[in-house]
């Protein structure tokens, strides 16, 4: 293997978002006015390389791949991830008054999988080396090596989307991401995502599981609305028909798979899909 020259390919500072390639490599930090300080390393020697990428894709939990750690702000308490804790803290097993979610913007220190090292929030560990994620946002700390999903940061949103930045546009009235195919089509509902699924009570806005967005505008989770429509044909929220002449859940629910934020962008079924990273 040859010289290697690493470096990182970022985002534009407001969408506070870094990744790497899978060829080119650097070390990054974000700085205090949220612009990306850019250090290139000449890889004259393949160790160098070797060391960037060693243990890739073999460190992290259900939710992430990753080569680090957090520690959370709110418990002081090491987790692989932020669902890990909330899974940890906020289940009903804890008593009602000591459960909580970690805030993600407010994580401060990361441990290392590799050499157990903890530093300030950055991708490349001090000590050993390694990137911590090839994808890495200092705005959500963020780390994953699996950029199969197309990670990005929507400033709108402010938050991690995933499935391509190019694939979705930010709407301010619903105050959400979309795929492109809806821009000109949906129909807008002040803070469609930021409220509760009208079935099951899970806040949609950050929720990782698949959410239907209907022509009327309102969201509902995709096997909520599957439940629902085996039991009834009336949306509950607008409390339209679901199936008179010109109201069916066959003609309403546009053919595109919408897993954002958080996953894949596709042309398949009858619903429209949503998800947080």
């Amino acid at each position: 293997m040859g010289a290697l020259d690493l470096h990182l390919e970022f985002a534009s500072a407001q969408h506070g978002q870094a990744k790497l390639n899978v060829e080119e490599y650097a070390k990054g930090s974000l700085l205090s006015d949220g612009n990306y300080n850019t250090e290139k390393i000449n890889g004259s020697n393949p160790d160098e390389y070797e060391k960037f990428q060693k243990g890739i894709m073999q460190y992290g939990c259900p939710h992430y791949r990753r080569r680090c750690r957090i520690r959370a702000p709110c418990c002081n308490e090491v987790f692989d991830c932020r669902h890990c804790h909330n899974e940890t803290k906020n289940s009903i097993k804890i008593d009602k008054m000591k459960r909580h979610e970690l805030p993600r913007h407010e994580v401060q220190q990361v441990v290392c999988s590799l050499c157990g090292t903890e530093q300030e929030v950055q991708q490349v560990c001090i000590n050993c080396g390694v990137c911590m994620g090839k994808y890495f946002c200092g705005l959500c700390k963020l780390f994953d090596d699996d950029v199969s999903k197309q990670q990005y940061h929507c400033n709108g949103c402010g938050i991690c989307r995933i499935g391509g930045r190019e694939n979705f546009f930010h709407c301010s009235k619903c105050g959400c991401c979309y795929s492109i195919a809806l821009k000109n089509s949906h129909a807008c509902v002040e803070g469609a995502m930021h409220h509760d699924c009208p079935i099951c009570f899970e806040y949609l806005f950050e929720s990782t599981n698949d959410v239907s967005v209907l022509p009327c505008g309102h969201t509902i989770h995709v096997k909520c609305l599957k439940e629902m429509e085996e039991h009834c044909h009336r949306f509950v929220t607008c409390r339209r028909h679901g199936r008179d002449s010109t109201w069916s859940w066959q003609l309403c629910l546009t053919p595109v798979m919408i897993k954002w934020s958080a996953y894949y962008a596709t042309t398949a079924g009858l619903y429209q899909m949503c998800s947080s990273i």
